[in-house]
């Protein structure tokens, strides 16, 4: 219990240092709700089909960029040294740091997607599973910012180190084209990829529909990825931290 609420403070302090921000929050909501309205304006009628891929593309950018930045500003500026010298385990550090990038990652995608349904009508049809693929998604994301954060020292670094990830698994991971079109070679890799399960999460959300056979399969690969994230932070904060 001490140590949630220390996690606690930990990403409420960041998300009234950097989260809060309306720059971030508009940077969060314009290109993703611009590429969505371009989509719509192209062809209406089938717009719902891209729709679940443009929010998980907004959790992935979103999460892994605002987590990588916190983190490395900090470390610039002297204060995650300090964070690390306070009585604290690695655990509710990084719980707490990947909590408030969730947390911006889920206002965000909600906030979109709840425009989505004002302006263009997208109506959920499974609301919970929707939700889930949200929750996974955002806190997996985050969690792979703050590894790649965690391993150098300047943003831009961080950045450059994510988008070797981010980019290659954008067009393999069902965001523009579905899963089951790819070619047989790259479905294996996609299978690797978590951006895969969330979209297929989100597109069960809203159409009703996957390229599975069972809801069960997306969710239990995106806990899969979860945990093994938060493994990965954990190890990579033990190990680089204080570097």
């Amino acid at each position: 219990m001490i140590q949630l609420r220390q996690a606690w403070a930990i990403s409420v302090k960041d998300v009234e240092s950097y989260y809060g921000k309306p720059p971030l929050i508009t940077w969060g909501l314009l290109f993703p709700a611009v590429l969505m309205l371009a989509v719509y304006v192209k062809d209406p009628a089938t717009y719902l089909t891209i729709a679940p891929g443009i929010i998980a593309m907004t959790l992935l950018f979103g999460n892994t960029s605002m987590a990588a930045i916190v983190v490395t500003f900090e470390k610039r500026a002297g204060t995650f040294e300090r964070l690390l010298l306070a009585p604290l385990t690695f655990q509710t550090i990084v719980l707490g740091k990947a909590a408030s990038a969730a947390a911006y990652g889920l206002a965000t995608s909600l906030i979109l997607t709840t425009g989505l349904g004002l302006l263009l009508g997208l109506r959920l049809a499974q609301p919970l599973l929707f939700g889930l693929g949200l929750l996974l998604g955002a806190v997996c994301f985050s969690l792979l910012g703050l590894t790649a954060a965690v391993m150098v020292r300047e943003v831009f670094e961080a950045m450059t180190l994510m988008n070797f990830f981010r980019f290659p698994v954008l067009f393999i991971s069902g965001v523009f084209t579905p899963w089951s079109q790819l070619p047989a070679w790259l479905k294996p890799v996609a299978l690797a990829s978590p951006l895969t399960y969330v979209v297929e999460l989100l597109h069960l959300g809203v159409k009703g529909q996957s390229e599975f056979s069972s809801p069960v399969i997306p969710l239990l690969a995106g806990i899969f990825f979860l945990l093994a994230s938060w493994l990965l932070a954990l190890f990579l904060f033990r190990r680089r931290a204080s570097l």
